[in-house]
């Protein structure tokens, strides 16, 4: 799996992420998952053709430890498991998502 990794939080720090997250409304099934929106501008034509069947499209981030945040760099079908809309980012969507969660940490002043 391709990943997006930041390291070397405070407990504090990721205590901060987290609640801002769920405040959000980003949090996912399991405690320490949360699911990052895919815009429609961000989406190729073909999750674009899907988006009505598979859609919405997300990247999960994952609070694997006390430490770290873990991005995949994988968009998924919030409907489907498996179908050919479900693809490793773009160079795009991966500049995107990982420029979204670079602001984000830097919106909540913590340096990493």
């Amino acid at each position: 799996m391709r990943t997006y990794l930041i390291e070397d939080f405070l407990p504090e720090q990721l205590c901060l992420v987290r609640q801002r997250l769920q405040d959000q409304g980003l949090s996912g099934s399991l405690d320490g998952i949360y699911y990052l929106p895919v815009p429609l501008d961000q989406l190729t034509d073909e999750q674009r053709e899907h988006f009505g069947e598979c859609g919405p499209y997300i990247f999960v981030l994952e609070v694997p430890d006390e430490t770290s945040l873990k991005l995949e760099l994988l968009v998924r079908a919030q409907s489907k498991l498996r179908c050919s809309c479900v693809m490793y980012a773009t160079p795009m969507q991966r500049a995107f998502i990982m420029d979204f969660l670079d602001a984000f940490i830097r919106d909540l002043d913590i340096s990493v």
